[in-house]
């Protein structure tokens, strides 16, 4: 329409030119970036951050947790129901919690109508969310989770017939939580000996089991068992607004008052709790003469840990002296104390991009790796000046690199790459596939997270693997609907299915599951994660509410055939064009991720192609095609390293310099595409002093 009411005027090769001059100078990723520089905003905690950080905050002051390499459990056995230590008869290491014992005992000296057993250590759990524990036995039982002073399951006391038990519990994920499991098999109901010379045989059977966030009822497994020792946590449980996550990834820049409600509610319930244990936390007790001074002393501690820095004369008066001094008694003081630390912008803040003072360092550094606040060892550093070269900072993130904060962070984030938060309930068609259980489907999901994690913390920890692998982790549920034969008793082992097809973590049957539809696959849906997580490219919404053309109207159609029909017209075309030629490479797959050569009696057409940012139409024929191009792709490379910045920093990666997408592409291929070194790089650049330049 250039110029206004003569747009006859600017036609043809100078209307383009014109066009381009537009484009360049206003629109184009490189002219936005001009002209509305980012800059590294100012941002609050996110919710995963502000849980993660009382939960850290209260977990300094107590005892720590272990996780070694062993899996299972302690399981104790003992001669009577009283768990004596003299009439202890077996000690050993259960990898889970499975027993069927018929009607005799566990051990030949043990009593086929009375014995006992005591199960402890620690239960990880992957992901944050509320866990529901079962137990399912005959006979009595109690079981522990986290807290070691209440059962959350209390079943001691058996009456009717009752074979399960369940309770639920919030959880965070990446967290090591102390568990106790107690069984007592009685002479309840068995007929007096005397009376009777051969008394009934009762049978006895106990099972640990839960249901984690997103999946079925399953056998705790023996990976997320340990027989180490563990302190119990605190876990927050204030319900929170969630937080933004328009721009790809979540970020703090948003406040509301359902927000500020929940920080006080939360401080509330965090001061509650400090309370309810004060003597333990401050290591003092009700009649001891220091007791004022060691209540000082802890809100000390406690602010200057909250803080993320050692408190000025003047914050002290502030957040210390000033309490004590105005409380009628020490324990309301501390009450004070808390509210205040909580509430206080000192905590719900991020430091300044402009802090670039060690305990700033310190602080970006563990939010980039944890999400949570500095410990002791990253403080201390920050205390002795051993963060003021890059590659002091390097050295501290490497040592940050093998806690399990920090592996639950890489879950997550791969977990929203692999759009596993899209992610409904699976279900498909009950004619078409009629062993697609809701079993089969939480197995697929274990199957993928074990496979990207054996990709990330392996030696190599290569990038490229995600998408080259064609051997997938098969339990023996899994392996069965699949048909391949499972050898050994692991929970998941590799099996290599249809290698000449498979391209890793673009073929895993749980994605090529998810995005399909109840009876067919779906091209579209797998055109779209594809296009925006894998090549990192932006997709406008459809320009109209489209319900998807049903298979039964057109019988004689593939699904190919069908979605071309479907997406045909002129306005679909743009984002289509992108999409389609992406999905339709999957489309030897079915939509629960068997491998097909034929649909509606017709040869699968698997072709498609990819028209790159710099114009360039690559085509494929297959999957396995496109899986190449992808591992060659700097376009890709550019995209996961810009994905896994945001996630970590939770700030625009172009605020730390135009150049840092490139930058950061050419350092993971210098590394040899090594997932754990990038977050390494990523971490220790945006926290270190120099890495937040002038615009």
């Amino acid at each position: 329409t250039m110029p206004e009411g003569a747009a006859h005027k600017c036609i043809g090769e100078e209307a383009q030119r014109v066009a381009a001059y537009v484009y360049h100078s206003f629109y184009s990723p490189a002219a936005q970036a001009r002209n509305r520089p980012a800059r590294v905003e100012l941002s609050r905690l996110t919710v995963r951050q502000y849980q993660n950080a009382v939960t850290d905050l209260l977990g300094s002051f107590r005892g720590g947790s272990t996780w070694g390499k062993e899996r299972g459990l302690t399981g104790k056995y003992y001669r009577d129901k009283r768990f004596r230590d003299n009439v202890k008869e077996l000690d050993r290491l259960d990898p889970t919690v499975q027993f069927d014992f018929g009607d005799k005992a566990p051990a030949e000296k043990m009593d086929d109508h009375e014995f006992s057993i005591r199960w402890t250590g620690a239960v990880l759990a992957p992901h944050s969310g509320d866990y529901e524990f079962i137990v399912r036995t005959e006979h009595a039982t109690r079981l522990w989770v986290n807290r070691q002073d209440v059962p959350l399951i209390d079943a001691m006391v058996k009456s009717g017939n009752d074979t399960e038990y369940r309770a639920s519990i919030r959880l965070l994920g990446g967290r090591v939580y102390p568990l106790k499991l107690e069984f007592v098999k009685g002479k309840q109901g068995v007929n007096d000996p005397k009376k009777n010379k051969e008394p009934p045989k009762v049978k006895a059977s106990m099972a640990l089991l839960w249901k984690p966030p997103h999946q079925a009822v399953e056998v705790i497994p023996a990976r997320s068992l340990s027989p180490a020792n563990s302190s119990e946590l605190f876990v927050l449980q204030t319900p929170f607004p969630p937080d933004d996550r328009s721009v790809g990834y979540e970020r703090g820049t948003s406040i509301s008052k359902a927000w500020d409600q929940a920080t006080t509610d939360s401080a509330i319930e965090v001061a509650g709790f400090v309370q309810s244990k004060l003597n333990t936390f401050a290591g003092t007790n009700d009649t001891a003469g220091d007791r004022d001074k060691k209540l000082r002393e802890f809100c000390q501690k406690f602010a200057e840990r909250a803080f993320r820095r050692p408190l000025t004369d003047d914050v002290r008066q502030v957040y210390i002296d000033r309490q004590f001094d105005a409380a009628a008694d020490s324990t309301l003081a501390v009450k004070r104390v808390l509210l205040l630390v909580l509430k206080s912008p000192r905590f719900l803040y991020h430091d300044s991009a402009t802090q670039q003072d060690p305990y700033a360092v310190a602080s970006r550094l563990s939010f980039a790796m944890w999400d949570s606040i500095p410990d002791v060892e990253l403080l201390k550093a920050a205390s002795a000046n051993q963060l003021e070269k890059p590659e002091q900072v390097q050295k501290q993130a490497q040592r940050m690199l093998s806690d399990l904060r920090t592996r639950a962070k890489l879950r997550e984030f791969f977990g929203l790459w692999l759009r596993l938060d899209h992610v409904g309930e699976l279900v498909k068609d009950s004619q078409e596939y009629p062993d697609f259980t809701e079993e089969v489907a939480s197995d697929l999901r274990d199957s993928l997270e074990l496979f990207v994690e054996d990709v990330v913390w392996s030696d190599r920890s290569d990038y490229r693997e995600l998408f080259t692998k064609d051997a997938l982790l098969l339990n023996r549920r899994l392996a069965k609907f699949y048909g391949q034969e499972f050898n050994g008793d692991a929970e998941f082992q590799p099996v290599k299915l249809d290698a000449d097809q498979r391209a890793g973590v673009l073929t895993h049957p749980f994605l090529l599951t998810a995005f399909a539809y109840t009876d067919t696959s779906s091209p579209i849906h797998r055109g779209v994660f594809i296009t925006r997580s894998v090549l990192g490219r932006s997709l406008r919404p459809p320009p109209d509410a489209v319900t998807p053309v049903p298979a039964k109207l057109h019988p004689d159609l593939t699904t190919r055939e069908r979605i071309a029909l479907q997406t045909k017209p002129e306005n679909c075309a743009s984002c289509h064009s992108m999409i389609n030629p992406l999905g339709f490479t999957l489309e030897h797959f079915d939509a629960v991720g068997r491998f097909r050569l034929q649909e509606k009696g017709k040869p699968i057409d698997a072709s498609g192609g990819y028209l790159t940012r710099e114009g360039e139409l690559q085509k494929f024929n297959g999957v396995k095609q496109l899986a190449q191009f992808i591992v060659q792709s700097a376009e890709a490379r550019e995209a996961f390293c810009e994905q896994l910045f945001h996630y970590l920093i939770k700030q625009p990666i172009n605020a730390y310099g135009n150049q840092q997408t490139a930058h950061l592409q050419a350092a993971f291929q210098q590394q040899e595409y090594n997932i754990r070194q990038l977050v390494v790089q990523i971490a220790s650049e945006a926290a270190a002093p120099r890495a937040v330049p002038k615009p």
